[in-house]
């Protein structure tokens, strides 16, 4: 750290102090940073063994045969999505940190989450050729000044297509028991006019998937265009604790 970055953030401790987004406790470096080391170190990725539909957390493979490689709950469901990946649970500091980022708003987190989305989503973004962002509705895109998918997505390093739109202003996700989600966002999404993905294998980009059903109702449009492939990266995960 340079001497005038350290005089800076010494300065603004002491006249502002400013906390951390997430845990609220003062920063030691609020020039550089919106959350304190301790939330970022803190966060528990998912690590593999994952299902490779949804990304939830396996048994040991001693006990999983390798053929089938995905959990009880995407065998008896299938799913438009091939390949999903999570930084972690959506619990603890990364849910704090995705709530920060998402409605005080704080967009500057885009670019650290997904760094660590990036690292955690290798295999999936591995001979991909672009990343759909998930779409708000506009009016709520206004309200709430930008797209948390889009910013990610920005982030990742790889050919961005925004080629869908929601034409529906659906309930939110989070407002809504699980048995009702997918019947929600079923018919909200539609290839933007003139969106060409024929052939092509995509990543559908999210901040949290819980039941996956937006993830799903994203890749139907896109794969009835002719897409190859559809996967999906989210900065969270809600892992189920049932199978």
């Amino acid at each position: 750290m340079g001497v005038v970055s350290f005089v800076a953030d010494s300065l603004i401790a002491v006249c502002v102090a400013p906390t951390c987004a997430a845990c609220r406790q003062p920063l030691d470096s609020p020039t550089r940073e919106v959350v304190c080391d301790t939330c970022w170190s803190s966060i528990v990725p998912i690590t593999p063994p994952c299902c490779r539909t949804c990304g939830d957390p396996l048994p040991s493979w001693r006990v999983i045969s390798l053929e089938a490689e995905r959990c009880a709950r995407c065998r008896r469901r299938p799913s438009p999505i091939v390949h999903s990946r999570a930084i972690g649970a959506y619990e603890g500091s990364l849910r704090r940190i995705i709530h920060a980022f998402k409605y005080d708003p704080r967009p500057s987190l885009a670019g650290p989450l997904a760094e660590r989305l990036r690292d955690a989503g290798r295999d999936v973004l591995s001979g991909a050729d672009a990343l759909v962002p998930v779409p708000l509705h506009p009016a709520r895109e206004r309200t709430r000044g930008f797209n948390q998918a889009r910013e990610l997505a920005r982030h990742l390093g790889t050919c961005l297509l925004d080629v869908l739109v929601r034409t529906e202003r659906t309930a939110l996700q989070a407002d809504l028991p699980a048995s009702r989600r997918h019947a929600n966002v079923r018919h909200a999404f539609s290839l933007r006019r003139g969106a060409d993905v024929t052939g092509r294998t995509l990543v559908v980009v999210d901040d949290v998937s819980t039941t996956g059903a937006t993830l799903a109702a994203c890749a139907r449009p896109l794969l009835a265009a002719g897409a190859r492939e559809v996967r999906a990266l989210t900065a969270a995960r809600v892992v189920s604790r049932t199978p």
